[in-house]
């Protein structure tokens, strides 16, 4: 492979099969490229690693540009609009303007949006994005911070998010510390960085005291209501039943409520929940959700501030920055029995 230090548009080109200027159109956004052509751009890009210089041939991101780009996976739901406070906040105090994507995989109709507009960077929020995208950005010199990244970040991607690991184990923690030894785990999908960060941790309080987390009491569901009360049924039948679940978001956790409603248990007298993130709805519920405060507004603004900060320039070894998480005991969460039977 080519020295990506040395590498060329003439090199992407020649890959690529193809010529100079369609190259530099395929990473400025441009639409007159076929969708065969604009395939083997991106994949010629990640596999000799180019990455974006100044030049005549290269686009260039001029930081007196006024725009920088949130992506979200969606607008559904109080974690967008948290996010979405939050960068806004931090770009009105830096004097810039915010644009809304929406990413709707596996379309990547978002990325050559990205290219095509005249942007300081992007924050990625909960994108699943994939290393040809992220090579792609990189091509185009275009600067983005991934927000609550799905899966771990290549060392040249910064990142922001919060501390899954220790917001887990200090759920385990206030579990154990009431009692509580059957317990289980409803987490999102497996391959999620967070989920399975959160689940670690959360593990690993468990360990410490001398106890066991069995596979068969963590489940994994998505992070729909609807999908995580059908996963919190089986969790809830099994026997003997769990004292306790932690639900790995908030609204796994009201799936969780659901499935308790269905089974006639009462929370937190039957089975006590925690929950993760800390939205609104958590104090909506009754009982009033006991959850992991995840600071999403904060990490938006510092993701913000972050993209801000690199400037024009795609960093080889890329800054993260990981915002402390913390508990909120509220009353779904009571003294459950000592006993592990």
């Amino acid at each position: 492979m080519p020295d990506p230090r040395r590498t060329t548009l003439a090199d992407v080109a020649q890959a690529a099969g193809t010529t100079v200027p369609t190259v530099s159109k395929v990473l400025s956004g441009r639409s007159d490229v076929s969708a065969a052509t604009r395939a083997r751009v991106l994949d010629a890009v990640a596999e000799l690693g180019y990455r974006g210089r100044a030049g005549r041939n290269a686009p260039s991101r001029p930081e007196s540009w006024p725009f920088v780009d949130l992506v979200l996976s969606g607008i559904e739901g109080t974690w967008a609009n948290r996010a979405l406070s939050g960068v806004e906040q931090a770009a009105e105090e830096a004097g810039i303007e915010v644009v809304v994507s929406v990413a709707r995989p596996p379309d990547d109709a978002w990325l050559t949006r990205l290219l095509a507009r005249r942007l300081r960077g992007a924050v990625l929020a909960l994108v699943d994005t994939t290393d040809d995208q992220l090579a792609t950005l990189a091509a185009a010199r275009l600067p983005v911070v991934l927000l609550d990244p799905l899966r771990q970040p290549p060392s040249s991607v910064a990142s922001v998010g919060a501390a899954n690991w220790a917001g887990g184990r200090a759920a385990a923690e206030h579990l154990l510390g009431l009692g509580h030894r059957r317990l289980a785990v409803l987490g999102g999908q497996r391959d999620h960085l967070y989920s399975q960060a959160r689940i670690d941790g959360f593990r690993s309080a468990v360990t410490q005291a001398g106890l066991d987390l069995p596979d068969h009491r963590v489940a994994h569901t998505d992070w729909r209501r609807e999908q995580a009360a059908e996963g919190a049924l089986a969790l809830l039948r099994a026997t003997p039943a769990p004292t306790a679940v932690f639900a790995c978001s908030d609204t796994i956790a009201l799936g969780v409520y659901d499935a308790a409603a269905a089974l006639g248990l009462r929370i937190p007298d039957d089975v006590s929940v925690v929950g993760f993130d800390d939205l609104p709805e958590a104090r909506w519920l009754s009982p009033a959700l006991t959850t992991v405060h995840q600071p999403i507004a904060e990490m938006g603004g510092a993701a913000l501030r972050m993209l801000l900060r690199l400037g024009g320039d795609v960093p080889r070894e890329a800054p993260r920055e990981e915002l402390a998480t913390r508990l909120v005991v509220r009353g779904s969460t009571a003294a459950g029995s000592m006993s592990q039977d």
